[in-house]
């Protein structure tokens, strides 16, 4: 299963070939040998609950019932959505004594309703609040390319079990990367939509302005069907012909500093698409470099953090990850004023981008400016700081803008962003899915 995409999977079952019980139990198996060797991708695995379904899946299938491409395939949910009879921990401690979920969150229902056999509840950064990936409570998960390193953040362990072959995609959530930085050091095709599209009811947030849910999978074409599903929206997400499109690229910010082997990826990657014909067009955009400015003082999501955690964190703040509620704190500094400042701040980038990109069918960059960090480098707060925002630095930038993007996997622990504006996610998923052949 680790090297199988969902249509793959789907025509396998088709065809008689397997089971949902039989993908369930490999599945299952991979999750118990990779917790024997230490690994820490799972908070909670649902045995019970996902062998009944896949019982029910195939069930259904020889009914002649088959309700979507997902029916009868593991899919992991990151630890902040509501599962019923289920605890919602946020990756904490804090959230322990909680009762069960009484009800599933809307995107865990319709996976469920599609078919979807919901395999476990993952790992990640404490209230989703870093883009490295690291739990004092429940172990680091680290990218199975190289176990010395991480997997990124926050939805750690959701990549490692698609990596590892213990799902065949994972729910994650994205408010400065989280699911396309762990995609791009996992090896990973990750999709963060265009927020609101997909509901985040039942869901522990982060910041309310920022946050999306989308897919952690093998796939463009697997991203789209679970996008499919989570926002009941069938975008025509078809690949497009490369020759022709207008691929924009800036050199401001995004470019900055890049690690060497990053930034060779990326160059050869844009040497490819250009001998395809696609139209590489360079362009400016120098407001970029304000945005550590605008969020010196902790940004929208201290500020939204803020007010969710301020009764937690006076009751229990022993209990967090103190590098996460350092950074929740820096919010009770940020005036009303401030914030509205914040928000205008927002619009203004968002207009100047809208400008810019007026004629693009996406704007390339890469997912992040590093390859995965190793996990003894970020021993000390100054290193993990750095590192953080270095590594949170390019997709955080479509999270401001309202954004939509794709993580491709193009070198080992390297993604090539594949960006648009709001409400552009369709165009994006097509042309990500007219470059993907060149991955491999």
């Amino acid at each position: 299963m680790s090297e199988s995409t969902i249509a793959a999977l789907a025509a396998r079952l088709a065809a008689g070939q397997t089971t949902s019980v039989a993908l369930t139990e490999q599945a299952l198996a991979r999750i118990d040998s990779h917790r024997r060797a230490g690994g820490v991708a799972f908070i909670e695995v649902d045995e019970a609950g996902a062998l009944a379904a896949a019982r029910a899946a195939d069930q259904a299938r020889a009914a002649g019932l088959v309700v979507s491409p997902l029916a009868g395939l593991p899919v992991s949910i990151k630890d902040l959505f509501d599962v019923r009879g289920q605890v919602t921990r946020a990756g904490s401690r804090v959230l322990d004594g909680n009762a069960p979920a009484t009800a599933d969150s809307p995107a865990v229902a319709r996976l469920r309703a599609a078919g979807a056999v919901l395999i476990g509840r993952t790992n990640m950064s404490e209230f989703a609040f870093s883009g490295l990936g690291l739990n004092p409570h429940y172990g680091t998960p680290r990218t199975p390319l190289d176990t010395e390193r991480i997997a990124g953040g926050s939805t750690s362990g959701g990549a490692v079990s698609v990596a590892g072959g213990m799902a065949v995609a994972a729910l994650g959530t994205d408010t400065g990367g989280s699911i396309r930085i762990p995609s791009a050091f996992c090896g990973l095709t990750g999709f963060k939509p265009t927020a609101r599209r997909v509901p985040l009811d039942g869901a522990v947030p982060l910041s309310t302005s920022l946050d999306s849910a989308g897919p952690l999978a093998r796939s463009v074409a697997c991203c789209a069907a679970i996008d499919a599903v989570l926002s009941g929206e069938a975008l025509d997400a078809r690949p497009t012909t490369l020759a022709g499109l207008r691929l924009y690229v800036t050199r401001d910010f995004v470019c900055d500093g890049l690690e060497a082997e990053v930034a060779q990826a990326f160059e050869d990657m844009l040497s490819r698409l250009s001998a395809q014909g696609a139209r590489i067009v360079p362009f400016d955009f120098p407001e970029l470099r304000r945005l550590p400015e605008i969020n010196a003082a902790g940004g929208l999501t201290a500020a939204e953090a803020w007010a969710l955690h301020r009764e937690w964190l006076s009751r229990d703040g022993d209990r967090y990850d103190q590098r996460v509620a350092q950074r929740i704190r820096r919010g009770e500094q940020l005036s009303a004023a401030d914030y509205i400042t914040l928000l205008a701040e927002r619009r203004a980038m968002q207009r100047q981008a809208a400008e810019r990109l007026r004629d693009a069918d996406a704007w390339l960059m890469p997912t992040v400016a590093m390859r995965p960090p190793r996990l003894d480098a970020l021993d000390r707060d100054e290193d993990f700081f750095a590192t953080n925002g270095l590594v949170l630095r390019n997709p955080s930038v479509i999270n401001f803008l309202d954004g939509c993007a794709v993580s491709l996997p193009v070198a080992p622990g390297i993604g090539l962003g594949v960006c648009g504006l709001h409400g552009q996610d369709a165009r994006v998923l097509q042309v990500a899915g007219s470059i993907e052949p060149l991955l491999h």
